[in-house]
């Protein structure tokens, strides 16, 4: 990746529904604590991959649905695609590798003779993957009988079954664990290969990612049978992977922790900030530390006290400004004010609050940029700002707000007159 100059301090490449996402955790609580976690200790050296089964079209409606994250890499349509940032450049390169030796046309044809095999949605064709339904107590014999037919017709390809329903053909040279090892081979040429990389999974596609050397594997504690009897065949001596006790994205927390990957406890979990000796400062950890104060504040989860208002003013330069994304300008110190009538206006309410793509550049001594994207849930309304702050900073206990810009992300300008810092 670009963004970084040198090796990844961390790698963190997860699947997504029932792993990232939690479908069953209607707060997505898991999720937001993994989201802080990552902004505050790991954006700015590390690099988070997400591998889906899900087509482009179903990734991107799943990003619209639940707090996620921007990340750094995509593989989709079950490692049939690789593609790099927010404007999802794809890899050209992997596209010539599953060239071979692979011919969709005659892999429809094939499997069209089998009336066990229901066809799923047009969306979730892809250039190289054919995807189906089939009930778990045939699954078995198709797969034999096409893996057959596809080697006598000189195809070279790869059945996978998995979540109890979907059945997928793909290059034998593709897949999840494929897609992967494919990274690692680009990141070793380039003498950026990340110092610990971290796979995560819940299902039978995402076995190929655990077989991949040298990365350590949790298996979230909502693991499907398919994957536990994988694990359980192939890699039960193996210490480098774990079964979490937790769920999805709790589950991921858990295992940075157990491998010593890093940090393991998110801004979320921590209630009082105050604790502790500060030895550094951390942008990151400062932007996620200060939206989760406002949204506290909001939510009447922390007291209506003055003294922590008080503490954020002595972080701001009194000359300072504010410009919010509706326009106009107006001094730290009253938009500090103006937050101060908000206590509790969200309490009882589905309200939360998460930062994206946060990145601090020095662009003088002492002096930082920082921005990402803001965002806010209230109700079933979501929407968000591209933020700028300029920030002074004289040693780990003193840092200054100098200004701060906001402009709406196009598309997730909220129009409702809410309050907005």
């Amino acid at each position: 990746m670009d963004r970084l100059s040198a090796a990844a301090r961390l790698m963190i490449v997860s699947d997504l529904d029932h792993t990232m996402v939690d479908h069953h955790d209607a707060e997505n609580l898991s999720l937001l604590r993994f989201n802080a976690l990552w902004e505050a200790h790991y954006r700015r050296d590390s690099l988070l991959v997400f591998s889906t089964g899900r087509s482009p079209t179903l990734y991107k409606q799943l990003r619209k649905e639940k707090p996620m994250l921007t990340p750094d890499i995509t593989i989709m349509s079950v490692g049939t695609e690789i593609t790099y940032g927010d404007a999802m450049v794809p890899d050209n390169g992997w596209v010539e590798v599953l060239n071979q030796k692979w011919d969709k046309k005659i892999v429809t044809e094939e499997a069209s003779w089998f009336p066990e095999l229901k066809l799923q949605s047009e969306t979730e064709q892809r250039p190289h993957k054919v995807s189906f339904y089939v009930d778990k107590d045939k699954a078995q014999t198709v797969t034999q009988k096409l893996s057959e037919i596809f080697k006598n017709r000189g195809l070279d390809v790869k059945i996978i079954y998995s979540g109890g329903m979907d059945l997928d053909i793909l290059p034998q040279g593709a897949g999840k664990g494929q897609a992967l090892a494919y990274l690692l081979r680009k990141f070793k040429s380039e003498g950026k290969v990340p110092t610990n990389t971290l796979v995560c999974g819940d299902s039978g596609n995402d076995a190929e990612l655990f077989s991949i050397p040298e990365v350590y594997g949790v298996m979230v504690s909502n693991a499907q049978e398919e994957l536990l009897q994988w694990h359980a065949a192939n890699a039960k001596n193996n210490p480098k992977i774990t079964h979490a006790t937790e769920r999805c994205a709790a589950g991921i927390i858990q295992a940075i922790g157990h491998f010593k990957l890093g940090p393991s406890t998110s801004p979320r979990d921590i209630k009082d900030e105050s604790d502790g000796e500060v030895k550094s400062i951390d942008l990151g950890h400062e932007v996620v530390k200060l939206y989760l104060f406002y949204e506290r504040w909001r939510r009447a989860e922390i007291d209506n006290s003055e003294i922590y208002l008080s503490s954020l003013k002595a972080n701001c330069c009194p000359s300072g400004f504010c410009v919010p994304p509706s326009g106009g300008e107006i001094s730290l110190a009253e938009a500090i004010n103006q937050f101060r009538k908000c206590y509790g206006d969200k309490q009882g309410k589905q309200f939360r609050v998460w930062v994206d793509r946060v990145l601090s550049t020095e662009i003088g001594p002492g002096t930082w940029l920082v921005k990402f994207h803001k965002w806010e849930l209230s109700g079933e309304e979501r929407a968000c700002s591209i933020v700028s702050i300029i920030l002074r900073i004289k040693d780990a206990s003193d840092h200054t707000y100098m200004h701060v810009h906001e402009t709406w992300l196009e598309g997730f300008g909220a129009n409702d007159g809410r309050f907005w810092i």
